[in-house]
């Protein structure tokens, strides 16, 4: 493993010439990595079942998805997911330090001081509060148990080649969230549609953890790609698979009509063009197809928001 930082002190895996390295001032670089701005395709991933959520309330009320509330968990996915790899990193900071793709980070690269993460890591969560603090006291209350599985996920690595299924519970809790706000309770439709968020997390996480499987083994921490190995494709096939059924049965639950189901099946052919792209010895591939998630998640709530506003 070589040495991967930058003089500049760019991250190894960050997009080349991105936002935070071109524009950003140079104080808030290494803060702005911390939280992973650099790359912002987590907080698209964190966002996306939130908004399914609010777009699938919104066909079962037969009114258009509500604008405000996806601002507000727009604002919580960017601040809950720099906070969430903001401590991760400081859990992880020891062994990001053994991994070519991590060791340039802000923590293992001494860009930032534990000290520092934390001080930056609790003014995130502040603005994570205020977001949730903001909604119905239902929708406060399921927020809050999202607490302790987020708090467990950066030690399952170290316990279980299962860390990407403790992800799936994180991630996905925002497909709860929407249908709270709108109705001030949990019914099947958002029980589905987080069940398929934690499949179609897990897939799409697996298929990231094979950029560093083989140092993940030399650590001796466990990923779900160290654990499918060369079965990964059929089943991440199989992963897609049933979150595209459940997102289906989400729908039936809440009365959807075509343009949600449409929307669902766009979601199922971009996961089985995925699944035949899918080279796992190539890293660069994997982290394209990981990323184009982004557009996977765009589909579903595409298909909702018409629909929704179809009824109106």
């Amino acid at each position: 493993m070589t040495d991967t930082a930058s003089p500049s002190g760019a991250v190894a895996d960050a997009q080349p010439r991105n936002w935070v390295d071109r524009r950003a001032p140079a104080s808030w670089r290494p803060f702005l990595r911390l939280a992973r701005a650099d790359r912002p395709i987590g907080a698209w991933l964190l966002f996306w079942p939130c908004a399914w959520s609010v777009g699938l309330a919104a066909v079962a009320g037969g009114a258009a998805p509500d604008l405000w509330t996806l601002a507000l968990f727009a604002v919580g996915a960017v601040a809950m997911r720099g906070a969430g790899c903001t401590y991760n990193d400081l859990v992880d900071r020891d062994i990001d330090a053994k991994v070519a793709r991590t060791r340039s980070r802000p923590l293992p690269s001494g860009q930032v001081t534990a000290k520092g993460a934390a001080v930056f890591l609790a003014a995130q969560l502040l603005v994570g509060l205020a977001v949730l603090l903001s909604l119905p006291w239902f929708a406060v209350l399921v927020g809050a148990c999202s607490v302790l599985p987020v708090a467990l996920y950066p030690f399952m690595k170290r316990v279980t080649w299962w860390p990407q299924a403790m992800l799936g519970v994180c991630f996905g809790w925002g497909a709860l969230m929407g249908w709270a706000v709108a109705f001030g309770r949990l019914d099947a439709a958002p029980l589905l549609l987080h069940a398929a968020a934690f499949l179609w997390i897990i897939g799409y996480d697996t298929i990231y953890a094979h950029q560093d499987k083989e140092d993940d083994a030399l650590v001796g921490v466990g990923s779900t790609a160290l654990l499918f190995g060369e079965r990964t494709r059929p089943i991440v096939g199989g992963l897609y698979a049933g979150a595209a059924a459940l997102l289906a049965l989400a729908v039936f639950a809440a009365g959807g009509g075509a343009a949600a189901y449409a929307g669902v099946a766009a979601f199922a052919a971009h996961g089985a063009w995925q699944v035949m792209r899918l080279d796992i010895a190539d890293a660069a591939l994997c982290l394209r197809l990981f990323k184009s998630n982004r557009e996977a998640g765009a589909l579903v709530f595409a298909g909702f928001a018409l629909d929704a506003l179809l009824r109106m």
